[in-house]
């Protein structure tokens, strides 16, 4: 038995001893993870539908810098909040294992990605133009000496956040048209009231989570049907928006009536999802709006590209 009980005890620790070095974040993860790779790319996205939308004959060069200016951009303003925040990060179970809270970035490092970026960043654009420049470096200004600081401070810090957030959509037209006109207006307009029910929906099923951070995310500070209410409002202004083109006093910026249809479902959808979290005010219930809303915006973008060149 005492043989039997030492190849258990020795079984465990060679299992404790592999399973870190399987679950440990590699370098390539952790830089992943301080520039929000994956949210870097659904900006990216954004602003190459937006130049589709705005261009008259496409420049794969252009289209380049801007898939990568926009990558450096988002990648530096996510690296700069995580270096802000990571007092707060620790706290929260989200984010605790971020690569600065969790002890595998210092500081110095994500400071010089994050410089790096925005140097990067800001030279592609101003190649594409200085008016695209210009909106970039704004967004990154906007993200990280405003919206982040109010985070911890006041509801608001949502409304300043929609802000950058709905740059890129438009953004991608004034790289194509180097112009701000009632066109990239719309798109930005849409991509704002947009960001309401996506990060109200994400602050409602991390509302525990945001708590341990000090973070105020909802409009109310509480899970409540205020909150629910104002969730449905901006859904259904980010409905209207999405099919202003269809009525043609948006320029150049135009939608076919079918195209105008199939956005509007996709927006009745999102919308059923605004109405189930007023009704269950669960966090599942918050889950599957934030799913919707992102379904949504993807799908929206697609539409309006495909409605162009057919």
């Amino acid at each position: 038995m005492y043989l039997c009980t030492r190849k258990k005890q020795h079984k465990h620790i060679v299992l404790d001893t592999v399973k870190p070095a399987l679950t440990r974040p590699s370098l390539i993860s952790d830089f992943k993870e301080i520039t929000k790779f994956g949210l870097s790319i659904s900006v990216v996205f954004s602003s190459i539908a937006g130049y589709l939308l705005g261009a008259i004959v496409v420049d794969w060069w252009t289209l380049v810098l801007l898939a990568f200016g926009g990558f450096f951009m988002v990648g530096a303003s996510n690296a700069y909040n995580q270096i802000i925040e990571r007092d707060l990060d620790v706290l929260m179970d989200r984010t605790k294992n971020r690569p600065i809270p969790a002890g595998r970035m210092s500081v110095n490092t994500a400071f010089v990605i994050a410089i790096l970026f925005t140097v990067l960043g800001i030279v592609s654009l101003y190649i594409i133009n200085p008016k695209t420049a210009m909106y970039g470096a704004i967004s990154i200004f906007l993200y990280t000496s405003i919206y982040t600081p109010l985070k911890t401070r006041t509801p608001l810090a949502v409304f300043v956040g929609a802000i950058p957030g709905a740059i890129p959509f438009m953004l991608g037209w004034v790289a194509a048209r180097n112009d701000f006109g009632i066109e990239p207006g719309i798109l930005f307009a849409l991509q704002f009231f947009w960001q309401f029910p996506h990060f109200w929906s994400i602050g409602w099923f991390l509302f525990d989570d945001y708590k341990k951070g000090g973070f105020f995310m909802l409009p109310t500070g509480k899970r409540d049907k205020g909150t629910a209410v104002q969730t449905i409002i901006y859904t259904v202004w980010t409905i209207l928006v999405s099919i202003i083109p269809v009525f043609g006093f948006t320029g150049d910026l135009k939608l076919s009536i079918v195209g105008a249809v199939v956005v509007l479902l996709l927006g009745l959808v999102m919308l059923y999802y605004a109405f189930e979290l007023f009704r269950k005010r669960s966090s599942k219930a918050a889950k599957q709006l934030m799913l919707a809303s992102v379904t949504y915006i993807t799908l929206l973008q697609i539409v309006y590209v495909v409605d162009k060149f057919i």
